[in-house]
């Protein structure tokens, strides 16, 4: 009987450069938060960081500033794991890139991280020379977040995730997922991930999402199709600048991308049912003019008559009143 953890397919594999994989529960720990005397540490340095942050990320224009520092402070991190001399075993590395990682600078990135928008820019390193670092710089920041802070993991366990299943490893991709929902239910970049990751989905579609976030980064052409703007160009005849929350389509007289009339009878169709429709009472577009206040007491001011009401009133007058005998004569 060999020993315990020896085996003629270890060496082989060890041999070849290939890693072995442990139990799931060893999976497990190497995400989990700790529970050693540096836990206190830990927890102070993000209580400090929690005063410093959380109202600059409250803030519309500073939060942009706090991303940006964020970003910057990780990828600084990851070039430093990056740089580190490789050890041999999980725990060996884990317990090494622990110590390349301070408390403050773990404390800066977590708080970061929960901004959806810095952590959906943080998600793009997750192919090439980037994945590995970044992997293990998500795993270091998840055992951070010790005590109170353990909803704070969601973020760090899904770039976990996602980075893994990205990488092609589908079991630690769920593990750490499933561990990310764990400590927030409600997190729904995990929740979507986990589900896409079971059901045994290519993960290239959400690389090429992430890639085009990353190359229209600050541009205003580059927004998510899901904000409800329309972006349909504008058809012949509209005017520039229309607002386009009164396109075409909003009438029920068209159907986006069904619609196969010519434009003409559109056009007819469209101006048939305006006009069928009655336009709301005071309106300026439909050439009313809005009537005059009532008095305090409730009567109608004197001389407050609609504009129209005395031509039309003359004009039933006229159409009613009996010609005269001369007039008759004349004719």
């Amino acid at each position: 009987m060999g020993l315990p953890g020896t085996s003629v397919l270890a060496a082989a594999a060890a041999y070849a450069g290939l890693q072995v994989r442990g139990s799931l529960r060893e999976l497990h720990a190497r995400l989990q938060p700790w529970e050693t005397s540096a836990a206190h540490d830990q927890r102070r340095a993000l209580d400090e960081a929690g005063l410093k942050l959380l109202p600059r990320i409250v803030d519309a224009e500073a939060r942009k500033i706090v991303a940006d520092e964020t970003l910057e402070l990780a990828e600084h991190l990851m070039r430093r794991l990056a740089d580190a001399p490789p050890v041999s075993g999980t725990l060996p590395a884990d317990l090494r890139d622990d110590e390349l990682v301070g408390y403050d600078e773990a404390a800066m990135v977590l708080l970061g991280l929960q901004d959806r928008t810095t952590r959906d820019r943080a998600a793009a390193w997750m192919e090439g020379d980037e994945a590995a670092p970044a992997l293990r710089l998500w795993r270091t920041l998840a055992r951070r977040c010790v005590g109170p802070y353990g909803e704070y993991a969601a973020a760090p366990l899904t770039l976990a995730g996602w980075v893994a299943w990205s990488s092609g490893d589908e079991l630690e991709a769920r593990e750490a997922l499933a561990m990310a929902l764990g400590a927030d239910p409600d997190y729904l970049f995990a929740r979507l991930l986990h589900q896409a990751c079971n059901e045994g989905l290519d993960p290239e579609s959400i690389r090429r999402c992430l890639r085009g976030e990353g190359e229209g980064e600050g541009s205003e052409t580059a927004r998510p199709a899901d904000e409800g703007e329309d972006c349909r160009p504008a058809e012949a005849g509209e005017a520039p600048g229309q607002d386009r929350g009164e396109a075409p389509g909003l009438d029920g007289s068209e159907t986006h991308g069904h619609d196969t009339e010519p434009a003409p009878r559109r056009r007819r169709m469209r101006a048939a049912g305006r006009a069928g429709r009655s336009a709301p009472r005071g309106s300026a577009a439909a050439g009313r003019v809005p009537r005059p206040r009532m008095s305090p007491g409730g009567a109608r001011p004197k001389g407050a008559t609609h504009p129209g009401a005395a031509s039309r009133r003359g004009q039933r007058q006229e159409s009613t009143r009996p010609e005269s005998p001369g007039k008759q004569a004349d004719e």
